[in-house]
């Protein structure tokens, strides 16, 4: 892909290994996203905690070997790297069983973080890392300083709460969520209303939000964006697993509009990206140009 690195997006959060029954992956949603940035040419980074353990320090190669640094990356001597334990069922989608705590729950606050978020042109965060109060508490520093907020929801029971999400939501430039996050949080708020369009309109008047997109797994995504709809049906693949398909998604959907794409058809690559994610194994397969344009048949 051609790379032009004028665009600087910080992410916040997990970065983990993806436990499967016969191998283990490097992810995190954050590095996910960090990971597909970068792979479009956008100058990205991570903020998150390692722990001294030899999972932590593959990580660690492995980011720098991707061309991402590791500054804002902390390391914890009590607290072990993060692990989560991936079940995929007969249709390729994955349930998590996450450990708690982990040393991303507990990233403390620092100047260098601060800058670097003041000055990026967009902070990507989600609400998985809010379940331990440190690494909340950081993460809300840091919404302070950001100049374009990017909200992944990433529901996962039982590390949420109504209150900390809504607020998370009440601050966020951009919202993506699924479908059944949609009605969750929906029905959460006190909505009044059963369609898809009605709650996402509830949901963008409620918390203040321009820009709100939920995915509806194989069948596409639907971007709401300053007061219009935008639609993808999907693209149908044969799903080896779905993890990361998501964070790629989100990732190639901000970069190409935040590059004043239209939104139709940035919504229509990124959900192309998702489905070449999901159309792998693992989180960060490498996808060409080439490869997507060919799929897409443009």
């Amino acid at each position: 892909m051609e790379k032009k690195y004028k665009l600087s997006v910080v992410c916040f959060g997990e970065i983990l290994w993806d436990v499967f029954p016969t191998h283990k992956k490097i992810g995190g949603a954050p590095l996910n996203v960090a990971l597909r940035m970068r792979s479009l040419g956008v100058n990205s980074s991570i903020i998150s905690k390692i722990g001294n353990d030899e999972n932590g320090k593959e990580i660690v190669q492995y980011i720098q070997n991707n061309n991402i640094s590791s500054e804002l990356i902390q390391e914890d001597s009590e607290y072990k790297t993060g692990v989560v334990h991936v079940m995929i069922n007969e249709k390729g989608n994955a349930s998590y069983d996450i450990h708690y705590p982990s040393a991303w729950d507990k990233i403390a606050i620092n100047e260098k973080m601060l800058q670097q978020v003041s000055e990026a042109d967009a902070f990507v965060y989600g609400s998985l890392i809010c379940r331990d109060e440190i690494s909340r508490a950081s993460l809300f520093a840091l919404l302070d300083k950001a100049k374009y907020k990017i909200l992944d929801a990433n529901l996962r029971a039982p590390y949420y709460t109504t209150d900390v999400l809504i607020e998370l939501m009440n601050k966020a430039d951009f919202i993506k969520l699924n479908d059944e996050e949609l009605f969750e949080i929906s029905k959460k708020m006190d909505s009044p209303y059963n369609s898809f369009e009605q709650n996402i309109k509830f949901i963008a008047e409620k918390t203040s939000t321009t820009q709100i997109c939920v995915t509806k797994g194989a069948f596409g995504a639907v971007l709401f964006s300053n007061g219009k709809f935008y639609y993808n049906s999907g693209y149908f693949v044969n799903v080896v697993d779905t993890v990361g398909a998501g964070d790629s998604f989100l990732a190639t959907l901000i970069i190409r509009l935040l590059r004043g794409k239209s939104p139709q058809k940035s919504l229509n690559y990124a959900c192309a990206i998702g489905a070449l994610v999901a159309a792998s194994e693992g989180a960060n397969p490498k996808i060409s140009e080439k490869e997507i344009k060919k799929f897409m048949m443009i």
